[in-house]
């Protein structure tokens, strides 16, 4: 089972690792990270680098894709040896998944359209431009795509899968191995719930909180 992670300039980095702490221990999976070349590449923030080992023209036939967001997105929307490699292996693949906006260049290569799907909160119009069905909800299943919301849903969206992939009591036996049992500090994890100044200031300005 190959697992392909695809990062780019400015992805965000959770959104591939948290998944990838995840998928990688699924039994007979082999991760391989690739990008439109072969090297190094820098997340948001620009201090974490990720190798990718493959470029996407060598990696043809992945049975799961997973897609990070992050603010370098924006720049790839009209990416066409990325939006066409997500095409081509779309056909054969079991599983294609996203994280955050993520989700906007499943869309814009056209594999979204009239699916359900979600995305980042402060993204969904995005969705909404290229024929998505936008839902406010953390994880999003339609057949084999699947979409999670803001960064830290790629969590629950990988466990899902594992879920799915391998059966319920492996993934519970996967969440407790890596003591995934979120009790934040704060109650702000939502625009319904974070305070209204936060959530403008970051529908406003979202560098002034997350940099990148």
């Amino acid at each position: 089972m190959q697992i392909a992670i695809v990062v780019y300039d400015r992805f965000t980095a959770l959104d591939a690792v948290g998944p990838y702490e995840l998928l990688s221990r699924l039994p007979g999976a082999e991760t391989v990270v690739c990008a439109e070349e072969r090297g190094p590449v820098r997340s948001d923030t620009g201090v974490l680098g990720v190798s990718a080992d493959a470029a996407l023209e060598e990696v043809r036939s992945p049975d799961i894709v997973l897609v990070p967001g992050g603010p370098g997105q924006r720049l790839l929307m009209e990416r066409e040896p990325l939006l066409e490699w997500l095409r081509a292996v779309d056909a054969g693949a079991t599983w294609m998944a996203t994280v955050c906006t993520g989700s906007l260049l499943l869309a814009a290569a056209g594999l979204l359209r009239g699916r359900p799907a979600t995305t980042h909160w402060a993204a969904m119009e995005g969705l909404s431009a290229y024929g998505a069905v936008p839902l406010p909800e953390r994880v999003v299943r339609d057949g084999k795509y699947v979409t999670a919301a803001g960064v830290s849903a790629g969590i629950d969206m990988a466990l899902e899968l594992c879920g799915r992939i391998e059966g319920e009591e492996f993934a519970q036996a996967l969440q407790l191995a890596v003591e995934y049992d979120p009790q934040p500090p704060y109650d702000a994890g939502s625009p319904a719930k974070a305070p209204e100044h936060l959530v403008r200031i970051l529908r406003e300005n979202p560098e002034k909180v997350l940099g990148g």
